[in-house]
């Protein structure tokens, strides 16, 4: 799928996925954990790169952090801006930040590079690592699998990623893997958490 037609497919059903997706009290608590402990350690900007309705966003902004998000879809960050008007949102996609280089200090990108295609995601991850600073962190959800795997997800296409096919583009993008957590919930597809620094 086209950037546009992801777009148009989460637009068509943003409500709904608000609706259930959209509270941080009802995600797991070892995200929340882990989110939080990756987050501790950074000072200075941070950028929710496919935020959606933003509660990772305002999650984050009630423990301090200096964090706005961003997100393809116009309806997602209307959303956002009403529920949580202390935040800054913006509309924009990752593969083109209207941001300065080397001018954030981390990005969490939540299950937001999942859309990518396997030929696109190289791309979008030198331009992350654009805007990074020397030492920023980068923390990626993803659904871990076979690399490249499309699945069924629920509103657009969507890609299975394994630890070693994204440490590989990371490493090619200029970071360095950390580390990766994975987790297994009965009757769900697994989860993983990458973090990576800039080099």
């Amino acid at each position: 799928m086209t950037e546009e037609q992801v777009r148009q497919a989460y637009a068509a059903r943003a409500s709904e996925y608000t609706a259930l997706l959209g509270s941080i009290e009802d995600v797991h608590e070892l995200d929340r954990q882990r989110i939080t402990q990756w987050a501790e350690p950074i000072s200075g900007p941070i950028l929710d790169a496919g935020c959606g309705p933003g509660q990772w966003t305002e999650f984050l902004h009630r423990q301090g952090t200096e964090i706005s998000g961003l997100d393809l879809v116009p309806n997602f960050i209307e959303t956002a801006r009403i529920r949580f008007p202390d935040v800054a949102f913006a509309q924009g996609s990752l593969k083109a930040l209207e941001m300065a280089d080397g001018s954030l200090q981390g990005i969490l990108a939540w299950y937001s590079l999942i859309h990518f295609s396997p030929e696109e995601l190289p791309a979008v991850l030198a331009e992350l690592a654009r805007v990074l600073v020397p030492a920023g962190r980068l923390l990626v959800g993803y659904f871990d699998g076979e690399a490249g795997a499309q699945f069924g997800h629920a509103v657009a296409t969507a890609y299975f990623h394994s630890a070693a096919e994204l440490t590989g583009l990371l490493h090619d993008a200029g970071f360095d893997t950390i580390d990766v957590q994975t987790r297994q919930d009965p009757g769900s597809r697994p989860h993983a958490a990458l973090s990576a620094i800039r080099r």
